[in-house]
């Protein structure tokens, strides 16, 4: 007899999460995944229910948890692990649209582009680029921290001036 009594509640429920699962993913057809998930789950752990507890609240519960699950899965299944040589899927642009390797810059050009710098750019913009932090390149370069800040800002808008034909 609870067997019926808990289907029928899920049954009735059932319009109530299809429209939960709509606003959580945003598409119909996972919607209704997400649903037909969420009532299996339901159904197979229809004895961990306790009978004085919050039925919907336990459904709901149930639906989000597995869209979190389901959200970080495929979080960890898009990353992507680069074992070409020097890492070169990793140095490309990512957002640059460019598909080709003969669309993207040459890192030939880039660092000629960076050496006609004169040296009050190039030396806290190369730092910058190796690694250092703002305020090491500020000491090492004995200057305020904002001049450095400006110095970089502005050789990255060169950069950009320079290459902006590219795309």
């Amino acid at each position: 007899m609870r067997t019926e009594k808990f289907q029928s509640n899920l049954m009735k429920l059932q319009g109530n999460l299809l429209n939960f699962a709509y606003m959580l993913t945003s598409n119909r057809d996972d919607a209704y995944d997400l649903l037909q998930d969420t009532t299996l789950k339901a159904l197979d752990n229809e004895d961990k229910y306790a009978e004085n507890t919050n039925f919907k609240g336990w459904v709901f519960t149930i639906m989000r948890n597995i869209f979190i699950n389901n959200y970080r899965r495929n979080q960890r299944a898009a990353t992507v692990v680069d074992t070409t040589e020097n890492l070169y899927h990793l140095n490309l642009s990512q957002d640059s649209g460019l598909e080709a390797p003969e669309d993207t810059f040459h890192a030939g050009e880039i660092t000629d582009a960076i050496n006609e710098f004169s040296d009050e750019y190039r030396i806290p913009f190369s730092m910058h680029v190796a690694g250092y932090k703002y305020n090491e390149i500020a000491e090492h370069m004995n200057l305020p921290l904002g001049t450095i800040k400006s110095r970089i800002f502005f050789a990255r808008k060169k950069l950009q001036q320079r290459f902006a034909d590219y795309r």
